[in-house]
């Protein structure tokens, strides 16, 4: 059996499969007639089919893109796949990933290039989030993975994000400074109501990353269910954890001992006084809704006052 990579267009295809529509039957033949492990075939917009010797024919769908020029898209694929199952992945997500090059070089003028940077966040999804920065937890932990081991520094901070406010921009710009990548993991609006009380979240949790993924110093956005973040931290294992100077009075930052198990680190970073989730809500009516936050928080806040006077 051969392993190889070739690829042909419209005509070709044709030639091989009767038409533009994927049929197990020609990729089989095609597989039997060359002796090969595997085929895989472009469809135009249609996306990607391929299919491994004794498996089943697959159909990766395209996504409809604003088109400009088709010029070299075929020989992205090829790069892309190559470049995939030489890095050991599968040809499921090899497939995955040319599928999704190809895309957005058709977006591109003339014979253009892409980047490793815009295939990750095609891959991370459509979720009218900027950049595709909300991305799932098992995926968040391979990037994570795959960012560690081009000896990237991972930034870790966590928090309602409710009501953004100065104080959360001034945390945010402080850890994406602490490394090279700034993954931001908020709590779903089950694990908010379970902190704060029935009147949170004001903003449910698409609304609060879509806001988090327009800032420039959040590379990534996601959500986790549990009260606190410690579980997602044994999963991430980011290099460091930030939070706002207010933790000192609140017994520590949550999950510390977790990131310096393994070698990272802790940190707190300053906050501007006079900003609060708290505060807006009381300002705004929402007195009955926000009294709870006045005791100290079981779980991550976003940089509400420590108890006490307020500053």
């Amino acid at each position: 059996m051969q392993d190889a990579l070739a690829h042909g267009g419209h005509r070709e295809r044709r030639a091989r499969l009767g038409d533009d529509q994927i049929q197990e039957a020609g990729l089989a033949e095609l597989v039997a007639r060359l002796d090969l492990t595997a085929a895989v075939v472009t469809l135009g917009a249609e996306g990607i089919a391929y299919l491994e010797r004794g498996g089943k024919a697959e159909l990766i769908p395209g996504r409809a893109r604003a088109v400009f020029d088709v010029s070299g898209a075929g020989d992205t694929v090829l790069a892309v796949l190559g470049l995939v199952l030489g890095g050991g992945r599968s040809l499921a997500e090899a497939a995955l990933a040319a599928n999704e090059a190809g895309g957005i070089v058709v977006g591109k003028l003339g014979t253009a290039c892409v980047t490793r940077e815009e295939i990750r966040r095609s891959l991370a999804g459509s979720t009218g989030v900027e950049g595709g920065k909300l991305v799932d937890r098992a995926v968040l932990a391979e990037l994570v993975t795959t960012l560690r081991q081009q000896d990237l520094v991972v930034a870790f901070t966590n928090g309602c994000f409710d009501l953004v406010h100065p104080g959360h921009i001034r945390l945010l710009e402080q850890a994406r400074a602490q490394g090279d990548v700034l993954v931001v993991a908020i709590n779903s609006d089950a694990s908010v109501r379970a902190l704060k009380g029935p009147g949170r979240p004001i903003q449910d949790q698409l609304s609060r990353a879509r806001v988090l993924g327009a800032f420039e110093s959040v590379d990534y956005v996601v959500v986790f269910d549990e009260p606190d973040p410690c579980a997602l931290l044994r999963e991430l294992r980011p290099d460091v954890l930030v939070k706002g100077a207010d933790w000192r009075g609140r017994g520590g930052i949550v999950g510390a001992e977790i990131v310096e198990a393994h070698g990272g680190r802790a940190m707190y970073v300053d906050v501007v006084d006079g900003h609060s989730t708290t505060r807006m809500v009381e300002e705004l009516g929402g007195e009955s809704a926000a009294r709870d936050e006045l005791d100290p928080p079981s779980g991550p806040d976003e940089l509400d006052p420590p108890p006490g006077p307020a500053a």
